[in-house]
């Protein structure tokens, strides 16, 4: 059965490690959606990240698709949303009180891309987050919000370091009632119980009626596992994580060496 869908990890597998998009990529991209495949930036960015780059690939209008935020939100290439799970209030009371209590740099993600600490000393790694997904950052305290305000997600954010030695206290504390997920070194996220990359992209196939056999997933880390699961192709970057490669059915060149080219020619073309 032929690929109609491609869904492309953004940090670590779509972008090199310049943060670019290689000649490469766009021109198998182009080649795809001329050829009538979707081509579906599935990350853990908001919308306001991924923009930019959508508009590079031509990935736009309302039959392109986005999987945001590991799958909190899925939209429409022009921003319709189109599913959502979000936290609840009280879950975001209780994570910002537990960074308090831990000392540990937090924020939140707004459905609408803006990003929100409650912490006065911003962590170098916030700002980083917001100039990535060119986002607006807020310092607000929970009493300074809607008494209804839901964020999309959750990150603990910092070294490695930082984050090896609070990762499992984060775990203890909310795994059971929510998704949690050490997207790299630098963030541990919180998202809705119901949230990830594969239920997003699950969710996004059923809508648009194209089936696990027809997906070609890629990317590079643990949050990419869960679409792995879910397509018919699993694709990791030379550059992913042991873990990734381990899950994967092919492991492709790296993202600084034609990676993504190298899968397309080979599964979608």
């Amino acid at each position: 059965m032929s690929i109609k869908l491609v869904a492309l990890d953004t940090d670590g597998t779509l972008l090199n490690s310049q943060s670019k998009i290689l000649d490469s990529t766009k021109k198998v991209v182009a080649q795809a959606l001329a050829a009538g495949v979707k081509v579906v930036l599935c990350s853990g960015r908001p919308i306001a990240g991924l923009a930019p780059y959508m508009a590079e690939l031509g990935i736009t209008g309302d039959d392109q698709y986005a999987v945001t935020l590991n799958g909190a939100i899925t939209r429409t290439a022009s921003g319709k949303v189109q599913t959502e799970d979000i936290l609840s209030h009280e879950t975001y009371l209780e994570l910002t009180e537990f960074a308090r209590a831990h000392h540990t740099p937090f924020n939140v993600v707004a459905p609408d891309s803006k990003i929100i600490t409650a912490d006065h000393d911003i962590d170098f790694m916030v700002y980083v987050q917001a100039y990535e997904n060119t986002a607006t950052l807020y310092v607000r305290q929970p009493s300074e919000l809607p008494a209804d305000f839901q964020p999309a997600k959750g990150a603990f954010v910092g070294t490695k370091e930082q984050l090896d030695q609070i990762e499992p206290l984060v775990r203890e504390r909310f795994d059971q009632n929510n998704y949690v997920v050490r997207a790299d070194d630098r963030f541990l996220e919180i998202m809705h119980p119901n949230v990830n990359k594969g239920q997003g992209l699950r969710e996004l196939c059923q809508k648009i009626g194209i089936k696990p056999a027809e997906v070609m997933a890629v990317g590079d880390a643990g949050n990419d596992l869960t679409m792995f699961e879910f397509a018919g192709v699993a694709v990791a970057m030379g550059n992913g994580t042991p873990e990734a490669k381990a899950a994967a059915d092919f492991v492709t060149g790296s993202n600084d060496a034609d990676g993504i080219a190298q899968a397309f020619e080979k599964f979608v073309f």
